[in-house]
């Protein structure tokens, strides 16, 4: 199916990130490619998010991812917000119908469903690392698949608190040298640039873990998830979150479900691994 070429009527997407990567745009890209869509998609950095949100109401652009660190800052920015971004006050996805924003949180569907099909136990203790929009999105995943046991670890004593708090977990500043059987990452530490040789665990917590979670998706294969490969543990990948999550908002903007096949072939293309 040839896709046509931009003119007139093509419908623009887009994310909104502090630190833009490639994958959304690639992933989205070929999509429509591969289907014959006039969509186009294009990441954006801003250090002027009202502005940058008004520009989408006012452009009408169909949509926009919202990553770091714009995700809670957006919500007063909106019309309104879907069931998910409601529950836990985070926003991953803007979806604008004839200039009514509406914020959705497709993170916490992708985490929900990689931690199911993970085949973890809901009892297994967990250290999660983060207290941002998508440690929130983490966090209540995790407390809705059963998991009950765990500890928020983040040096905002306010935001890991309350993160704690809300969802029913235990909070600590520090990493401290007490580790869980499961690990989640969910701070820029192994992201491409200045936190790219960053180990967001101690050695020693990787080696004695079950299993090892990073949300982080650029680079692929951060300096947590290349230690705890090399340790043997199972592991959640940031592209796994990546994939997932950018597939609901493909379907969000286009009203089209794509074939598995297609869904594969888009996520490989998106990481690289093909031309």
């Amino acid at each position: 199916m040839t896709k046509p070429m931009v003119g007139r009527d093509t419908k623009v997407c887009m994310s909104l990130a502090a630190r833009p990567g490639t994958f959304g745009s690639r992933f989205q890209n070929r999509l429509y490619e591969m289907l014959g869509l006039d969509f186009v998609y294009k990441a954006f950095t801003t250090t002027d998010l009202p502005a940058a949100v008004g520009g989408i109401r006012a452009l009408g652009i169909r949509g926009s991812a919202i990553s770091m660190p714009f995700k809670e800052a957006v919500i007063p920015l909106l019309d309104g917000l879907e069931a998910s971004a409601a529950a836990i006050d985070s926003v991953n996805t803007i979806v604008n119908d004839d200039g009514r924003l509406t914020g959705y949180n497709t993170d916490y569907s992708a985490v929900r469903t990689l931690l199911e099909e993970s085949g973890l136990e809901a009892d297994t203790r967990f250290l999660l690392r983060g207290s941002g929009g998508m440690a929130k999105a983490v966090a209540a995943a995790l407390r809705d698949a059963g998991f009950t046991t765990g500890t928020i670890v983040a040096r905002n004593t306010a935001a890991g608190r309350a993160l704690a708090e809300t969802y029913g977990f235990a909070w600590r500043a520090e990493i401290g040298d007490e580790g869980a059987p499961l690990l989640v990452n969910v701070t820029p530490l192994g992201m491409a640039g200045a936190d790219a040789d960053a180990l967001a665990f101690p050695p020693a917590m990787i080696s004695a873990c079950t299993a090892a979670f990073d949300v982080v998706a650029l680079p692929a294969e951060t300096p947590f998830l290349k230690a705890a490969a090399a340790a043997g543990k199972q592991r959640i990948t940031g592209t796994d979150v990546a994939k997932l999550q950018a597939l609901e908002q493909f379907v969000l903007y286009t009203g089209v479900t794509p074939a598995p096949d297609q869904v594969e072939a888009a996520a490989a293309f998106a990481r690289g691994e093909t031309d």
